[in-house]
C-alpha cells in the first residue's frame, strides 16, 4: 500500500540574531525606559518603562520601521521640529558603531511632549552591527541630587 503524501509545513518567521534576543531579555528586566532596534533601524522591542512613558505598550504597537516610530513618537528639537533621522543617537550607534547621546523631546501617544536624554550604544559582533540599544530618561531627573 503506498504511503499517503505528506505536505511539509514550514512556519514563516523572522529569526532574530542571538544578540538581539539577549538584549531584549536584558531590557525586559530594566526599570529604565529603553528601545532596541535592529541593524536596519527597525524598532524590534521597547520595555515596559518605555511603554509607560510613551503611552503604548510594545505588545500593542509591535515591530515598526524607523519612519513609523519617528512619526508616532518623534523626536523633536526645542522648536518642535522633527529631528533628522541621521542625527538620532540610535542611528549613529548602528551606522557608526559607537555610542551617541542627545537631549530632545518625544511625544507620547496622548500628545504630551517629554524632554528626555538618550544614550545609545551599538550591539557589535564578529559579524558586524546587529543593532543598537537606547536608554532614555526624563531630562533633569538626576539634577536634584544633594551636593
Amino acid at each position: 500500500m503506498p504511503e499517503p503524501s505528506r505536505t511539509k509545513v514550514s512556519s514563516v518567521t523572522t529569526q532574530r540574531p542571538l544578540e538581539l534576543i539577549l538584549a531584549r531579555n536584558l531590557l525586559s528586566a530594566l526599570s529604565t525606559p529603553a528601545f532596541l532596534v535592529d541593524e536596519g533601524g527597525v524598532l524590534v522591542f521597547y520595555n515596559e518603562a518605555a511603554g509607560a512613558l510613551l503611552g503604548k505598550r510594545y505588545e500593542e504597537l509591535g515591530t515598526v520601521g524607523p519612519e513609523e516610530w519617528g512619526s508616532i513618537f518623534g523626536p523633536f528639537d526645542d522648536e518642535g521640529e522633527a529631528l533628522p533621522y541621521d542625527e538620532l543617537p540610535l542611528v549613529i550607534a548602528v551606522r557608526n558603531g559607537h555610542p551617541a547621546h542627545a537631549d530632545f523631546e518625544i511625544r507620547s501617544t496622548d500628545g504630551v511632549l517629554h524632554t528626555v536624554e538618550v544614550s545609545a550604544f551599538p550591539i557589535l559582533t564578529a559579524h558586524g552591527s546587529q543593532g543598537a540599544i537606547a536608554v532614555f530618561w526624563p531630562s533633569g531627573s538626576q539634577n536634584g541630587a544633594a551636593h
